[in-house]
């Protein structure tokens, strides 16, 4: 059975140092939802990505990777939109920074979503930009609902991006609806700041574990690892080191497959089974997720590692 990422693809394009009033931009495929797509195939699962592509040359470029790596693109018929761009900055620590001009990810229909779903899927997941405009977040809510019923396992990163959130309450309000369908959340302490500033980790994983679906909860605190937590266990690791020349970009994206990836492996996907797991599973789920992360790190943007390179760090390869 498949698992299917559905969100935004887009051309990031990195600033370098202004010259003589000259901004020179370099050109690299991205989007978080497509990050997580080619990071699954290569941790070795079948995989299909939901996101329409332009017909334009950037989107000529964002197909090569998903090829690449096996992806399969689900929504066949490109799009006459313009590629969706992001422009990346430094915050100064290292950190990207974005600003976005949307066109060609927002290019679908709800009900060519839900077509586009196939038939037997083992787990949906979404996040990105799916929740900020409102006719997007019903096509992805219903697309998500359909698997769902279907008997999928639902999974978000919402990834929130204030720089494109007019209205931060109505988002909160679509974005909730999301979360209630989700089995599984990952949200990093950013994400949780921009909704709801200066509540504790603890009490932000309790209140979503609350959620009508949701049984386990992952949260990534940067420099300072990850937690995981269900409502009868709790764990955290470190960060895998990253080698020097690297950057943080896909980071997350690629943290967030190696979960699902080692859930998958371990047969721990569906309701239950997620809210059955120990504290030492867990960890070992998150020691995998950022052994992965890691390995993505030590490169420059998302690039993100295969399983013999992470299986060769866990000790199983």
């Amino acid at each position: 059975m498949m698992l299917v990422v559905g969100g935004e693809s887009l051309i990031d394009l990195k600033e370098k140092p202004v010259k003589g009033g000259v901004m020179p931009l370099t050109a690299h495929v991205g989007g978080s939802p497509m990050n997580c797509a080619i990071a699954l195939r290569r941790l070795g699962h079948d995989t299909g990505f939901m996101c329409p592509i332009s017909e334009d040359k950037f989107g000529t470029m964002i197909l090569e990777p998903l090829k690449e790596a096996g992806v399969k693109v689900l929504l066949k018929q490109r799009v006459r939109a313009p590629t969706t761009l992001a422009v990346v900055s430094d915050d100064g620590r290292g950190n990207p920074r974005y600003m976005f001009y949307r066109h060609a990810d927002r290019a679908f229909t709800r009900d060519g979503l839900i077509a586009a779903l196939p038939k037997k899927v083992d787990l949906f997941q979404i996040g990105g930009f799916c929740a900020i405009e409102a006719y997007d977040a019903r096509a992805w809510f219903e697309t998500a609902k359909t698997a769902a019923k279907a008997g999928a396992t639902i999974s978000i990163d919402p990834n929130v991006r204030p720089a494109i959130i007019t209205d931060m309450a109505a988002y909160k309000q679509r974005l909730g609806r999301m979360l209630d369908l989700a089995h599984i959340i990952k949200v990093s302490h950013e994400d949780l700041d921009y909704l709801e500033t200066g509540r504790p980790l603890e009490a932000h994983a309790a209140a979503l574990l609350e959620r009508p679906n949701c049984k386990l909860v992952v949260i990534t605190r940067a420099m300072d690892g990850s937690i995981a937590f269900t409502r009868e266990a709790r764990a955290e690791v470190p960060i895998y080191p990253a080698k020097k020349g690297g950057d943080n970009v896909g980071a997350g994206d690629t943290l967030m497959a190696g979960i699902l990836s080692w859930l998958r492996d371990h047969r721990a996907l569906g309701p239950a089974k997620l809210a059955a797991l120990s504290g030492d599973q867990l960890q070992a789920m998150l020691w995998f997720g950022a052994v992965a992360a890691g390995i993505n790190c030590s490169r420059i943007g998302a690039n993100p590692p295969t399983r013999a390179e992470v299986d060769k760090v866990v000790g199983k390869g």
